[in-house]
């Protein structure tokens, strides 16, 4: 039974989204008004300001869980413990939040690819990754709602699990090819409805030449950025359902592990290639995660522990980062994300 039902906290979902629509207006409307270059220090006060607010809410959620689960009377029969399932509920967030939070970096390698292949100026990247996200929020409220549904059929969940194992699997064995943006359906569709000015027009997404309006290169590369962001979508959304089935806490921590994207593209786009190692740790987490699915909740008696799926995942992701580290790269090649836009 979902601890959170839409019907009943659907009050909850609106004031969540109503406080990041209002950071992100704050974000771009009075923070950012003016375009320039985010710099190193900055991006790393953004990122851990970030972080930090994810746990801030993962703390607020636990304590308000404790009062709204004890006092839910659907939930009041012999046995129940509503801290149990407050402190169950903190440990999938976190979970969750980390899941989403490494599969964004992924994210941050075809950010560096396709932000250098349009050439766009550092002063501008920050309004595009802006608006990409923003974008990345709506698309993945509605991956997350189509996945709520879609779960409520269980053997769905073995399509899931199978289908994070062979990703897993083929993301490991990949090799590292770049995105050719070329071929993206998308972009391609964009170029023969719309006409393309050649050069950039500050940070307008379009301009007039000629009398005629004209898509600016910067709105071709949000729109490579939000193609992307769906393919990205489809592996990260099933994979935090193989952790959760509360589409609450799919939504917050997809929403928290988003936000963080631009400033963490800022402080690590300078230095993505140094984890060279982290699509196979990637790799191992969606193995895992669908191995879960398919094997090891029903192995559990129906719920792999959560606290000991957050400490495999963690473990996996801190030793991919700290090997890439203390092993650099030798050829000194590019590192790509294997699947096409």
């Amino acid at each position: 039974m979902t601890l959170f039902p839409f019907a009943d906290y659907w009050w909850l979902y609106g004031l969540f989204t109503a406080a990041v629509l209002g950071l992100l207006a704050l974000d771009l409307g009075l923070l950012h008004r003016t375009p320039r270059a985010v710099g190193f220090r900055e991006a790393a006060g953004w990122t851990a300001g970030w972080i930090a607010l994810g746990l801030a809410f993962n703390a607020a959620l636990y304590y308000y869980a404790i009062h709204a689960l004890g006092a839910d009377p659907r939930l009041a029969r012999p046995g129940f413990d509503a801290e149990a399932a407050a402190w169950q509920t903190a440990l999938e967030f976190l979970t969750g939040y980390l899941i989403e939070y490494a599969l964004s970096v992924d994210n941050i390698f075809v950010f560096v690819l396709v932000l250098g292949y349009f050439a766009v100026p550092p002063a501008y990247q920050h309004r595009v990754l802006f608006y990409g996200i923003l974008g990345a929020l709506v698309f993945r409220a509605v991956f997350i709602a189509l996945g709520s549904v879609l779960i409520q059929v269980h053997w769905v969940l073995y399509v899931f699990g199978a289908f994070l194992i062979l990703t897993g699997i083929k993301l490991a064995a990949a090799s590292e090819t770049a995105v050719d943006l070329e071929r993206n359906l998308l972009l391609r569709l964009m170029r023969r409805l719309v006409p393309i000015t050649r050069r950039f027009h500050g940070q307008r997404f379009f301009a007039r030449e000629g009398g005629r309006l004209h898509a600016t290169p910067l709105l071709v590369a949000l729109v490579a950025l939000e193609a992307t962001d769906i393919v990205f979508a489809i592996d990260s959304v099933p994979a935090i359902y193989g952790i959760t089935r509360e589409p609450f806490i799919v939504f917050t921590s997809n929403i928290f592990a988003i936000l963080g994207l631009r400033s963490l593209y800022f402080l690590l786009g300078g230095a993505v290639e140094k984890f060279h190692l982290l699509r196979y740790g990637l790799a191992a987490v969606l193995v895992f995660v669908g191995l879960k699915m398919v094997w090891l909740d029903a192995w559990y008696g129906g719920k792999f522990p959560v606290g000991l799926s957050l400490a495999i995942i963690a473990s996996i992701i801190g030793t991919v980062i700290a090997l890439s580290l203390l092993a650099p790269r030798r050829d000194g090649a590019r590192v790509a994300r294997s699947e096409e836009a």
